[in-house]
């Protein structure tokens, strides 16, 4: 244990996810060892997070205006919404430039034991969002992005129950199965069902 501030700040550091004591220990340090000038920047950052960043009014990603920048792109596909848990999903599909519509963040997933339900969690927005599309266009499909997890799978299934009866509109779950590089002898048993079941034709 340390004393006064620099226990205070490893402390509050280490609640941080993904970061534990000793990781909490080295940031303190480090920025107790560095110029003052950083702190400020470190701090400056922190107040513009808690004062200036917003949530799309459209899909709840991370905004620094009403709308974020994929929702104000024109170019965006609007019959395509890809829903995830979190904003942070949005970046790791962005990143493979292989999907040109739009996306709904849910704000988290199904989890009954910590109390989250359907009503914690941005599904009839989604909902409202597929009855009042602009100009006469209609959503053909809801790709469903949530985590290959117990809740993201409880999830996706809840979404599927809400989604079967809009008409015209299909509802498809991202693929899951073996990583590129990877061995079958290292694949759990999970992992290697779900990618038989979701083989494709080759020929």
């Amino acid at each position: 244990m340390y004393e006064g501030p620099i226990q205070d700040l490893i402390d509050q550091l280490a609640k941080l996810p993904g970061l534990g004591p000793k990781g909490a220990q080295r940031i303190a340090f480090h920025l107790l060892a560095g110029e003052n000038v950083e702190i400020d920047r470190l701090m400056a950052a922190l107040g513009h997070v808690r004062d200036d960043v917003t949530f799309c009014s459209e899909c709840g990603n991370v905004a620094a205006d009403k709308l974020c920048r994929i929702c104000g792109d024109a170019r965006r596909d609007v019959t395509k919404i890809c829903v995830v848990e979190e904003p942070k999903d949005i970046y790791a599909i962005e990143r493979t430039k292989e999907f040109d519509g739009r996306y709904h963040v849910l704000g988290g997933a199904l989890d009954p034991l910590s109390g989250i339900g359907p009503d914690q969690l941005r599904i009839r927005e989604l909902l409202r969002r597929l009855g009042e599309m602009p100009d006469g266009q209609e959503v053909s499909e809801i790709i469903v992005a949530t985590d290959p997890n117990t809740e993201g799978e409880a999830t996706a299934t809840y979404l599927l129950r809400m989604l079967k009866d809009f008409p015209g509109l299909s509802v498809t779950r991202l693929a899951s199965g073996l990583p590129m590089g990877g061995d079958l002898e290292f694949a759990d048993e999970l992992t290697l069902g779900r990618a038989l079941s979701g083989r494709r034709v080759l020929v």
